[in-house]
């Protein structure tokens, strides 16, 4: 459902970089306490939500519990994602914020793994799984030094689950005491689990096997039973869509785990939201994963000082659909000397190559970014790596997603043309964005670079980054939510006494 779903990874003859793919597939690690962590605000961005009544469901039988009806606390993001019962005077730093993560049965998450290579139709997972789901390294063969040399690695977009749990595995405060814990992390790879099965027929039984059987162990566990899975969370590798079937026809797309009952009552992490309440979308996993601080500001510093002798670039795949913008995006980039195009449809999957799609970004001011079988795109990140100013036609492909790790204020670091005026010609691309004033494109640059650390995911076993990163952000904003709800279930629960 996304872009470059099908893509192989190009040959290391044929491409600008070596794959190093002598890494094993990553294996489950005891969790052990852990201290010292920090806090703070984060600059959230706004989205209007509306209030909508949020059902508790009993570990048994997973009906509705009558007893606890109540509305959802509002989804204010300038408090969701800051930790506030920390007290001043506690000398546990981790307090308010531990996390406990259950030990789920290998096939939720350690066997998918081991059967990487049936994970994707058409692609073998299992080069991707390497390096605690980073992928293989990025030997760079250019002169041009494009990337520095360390922390690249050919990360599949859908690897975010696996990036995420592993590390989680090295976050400060893990605790082995769950009634410790503020947040209860569920480790099931819905998205690999899902990825293997949406191509080729099955049917819904066999889609929604995992799932069911997942929700059901859930139900039984006491951690469970103490606020019924509000105070639980999972992160999934791909976008809502694929886990909303909402019919039992084997012609349909995915899975139902979002839909069940159980799964409604947890906070879902995900990389593209369909406007539901419990689920918080947070950044692709992008090519550049550093292990130190100094990496963060050596990149930043490099993207200041590039030419940019593009005015905008595109690089993406055309579509089928009448309704799709991006027919008109490619015809008038290759008529603008001003454009610089990367096709995705020649054959040459330079698209998959993170040194040519690198390069192309940061030779660029704009970095053209509409919709493609959904709304986002790990594009708009690759573009923020390489300080290139997205340019959204949809106020779903951004604005109104990463609402932890993007500003608030849109024009702050993107452009918004509607894709209805590409559609029927009344903007001319070239034509608006030269018009963009200098010190605004200077401007939007600055905020651009100032955002990579936030859009970047850390090597997962490095102990040594203190910048914060997209997981930081999202641990945060995981547990400000949780906290939110956990007051609001108390707030309740006193006036019914």
């Amino acid at each position: 459902m996304n872009d470059a779903k099908q893509a192989h990874m190009p040959k290391p003859s044929n491409s600008s970089f070596n794959l190093n793919d002598t890494a094993d597939c990553p294996r489950k690690s005891n969790h052990t306490n852990q201290n010292g962590v920090t806090s703070g605000a984060s600059n959230i961005p706004r989205r209007i939500v509306e209030n909508h009544t949020e059902t508790i469901v009993p570990a048994a039988h997973g009906e509705v519990d009558k007893r606890v009806h109540m509305n959802s606390p509002p989804l204010d993001r300038d408090n969701v994602g800051v930790v506030t019962n920390v007290p001043t005077r506690n000398l546990d730093s981790c307090s308010g914020q531990y996390i406990y993560v259950y030990d789920l049965a290998s096939r939720f998450n350690e066997d998918l793994l081991k059967g990487c290579h049936s994970l994707r139709k058409s692609i073998d997972m299992c080069l991707y799984m390497s390096n605690l789901g980073l992928g293989p390294k990025v030997i760079e063969k250019s002169k041009e030094k494009v990337l520095l040399k360390e922390s690249w690695y050919a990360t599949n977009q859908f690897s975010l689950e696996v990036i995420f749990h592993n590390t989680l595995k090295n976050y400060k405060c893990l605790t082995n005491d769950s009634s410790q814990a503020s947040a209860i992390y569920v480790p099931y790879y819905a998205g690999l689990d899902v990825g293997q099965y949406l191509w080729g027929g099955f049917n819904v039984s066999i889609r929604d096997a995992s799932p069911k059987e997942l929700v059901k162990w859930l139900a039984r566990q006491p951690e469970w039973k103490r606020m019924w899975g509000r105070d639980h969370f999972m992160v999934v590798g791909r976008i809502g869509w694929d886990f909303r079937r909402r019919t039992e026809n084997n012609n349909d797309w995915g899975t139902k785990l979002m839909l069940l009952p159980e799964a409604r009552n947890m906070s879902i992490l995900l990389i593209e939201s369909g406007s539901k309440d419990n689920e918080f979308p947070i950044p692709y996993p992008t090519y550049f994963h550093p292990s130190k601080d100094k990496e963060f500001f050596q990149w930043q510093k490099k993207m200041i000082k590039v030419s940019r002798p593009y005015l905008f670039s595109f690089a993406g795949a055309s579509r089928h659909s009448s309704s799709s913008i991006r027919n008109e995006i490619i015809k008038q980039c290759q008529s603008s000397r001003s454009c610089k195009l990367l096709s995705c449809n020649d054959g040459h999957n330079y698209c998959n190559d993170p040194v040519h799609v690198t390069k192309v970004f940061q030779s660029s001011v704009f970095c053209l970014q509409p919709p493609g079988d959904s709304f986002t795109r790990r594009s708009t990140f690759d573009s923020i790596l390489a300080g290139c100013i997205p340019v959204f036609f949809h106020p779903e492909s951004a604005y109104n997603q990463y609402l932890w790790h993007l500003p608030r204020n849109g024009s702050s670091y993107s452009v918004y043309i509607p894709e209805r005026d590409v559609r029927e010609k009344r903007v001319m691309i070239n034509e608006k964005l030269s018009k963009v004033p200098k010190s605004e494109v200077l401007e939007m640059r600055k905020e651009i670079i100032s955002l990579i650390p936030r859009i970047i995911y850390r090597y997962p076993s490095s102990r040594s980054v203190t910048v914060e990163d997209a997981f930081g952000i999202a641990v945060k904003g995981i547990l400000g939510r949780i906290e939110a709800v956990r007051r609001n279930i108390t707030n309740v629960n006193y006036t019914i006494s």
